[in-house]
């Protein structure tokens, strides 16, 4: 995973966290200000989240796509070396998406 994203990520989840821990601390102290401060936090961490997930899919598409032209180009030229390695550049991209979903 992308370092930036994996820190977006952190965030998003200690965020979130936060925000579960505000809302449920308003709801029993009865403040629902508080409460709805904790629901507003939560979802602003989901977001984050989602935001690096997002940002790592694209560049798992792109990884795959810039894989998979490097096999057929590997393929078109005979050579094999070229033609693993984008084999395997595109397997990556698509196993970063898969992990980002």
């Amino acid at each position: 995973m992308g370092e930036k994203n994996a820190v977006k990520r952190v965030e998003g989840k200690v965020e979130e966290v936060a925000g579960a821990i505000k809302k449920t601390v308003g709801r029993v102290i009865g403040s629902d200000q508080m409460e709805h401060e904790g629901k507003a936090l939560q979802v602003e961490g989901q977001v984050r989240q989602e935001s690096a997930k997002a940002g790592e899919r694209v560049k798992g598409a792109v990884e795959e796509l810039t894989g998979n032209v490097k096999n057929r180009v590997g393929h078109l030229i005979d050579n094999e070396q070229m033609e693993v390695e984008g084999k395997l550049k595109a397997l990556k991209g698509k196993a970063r998406q898969e992990a980002n979903r």
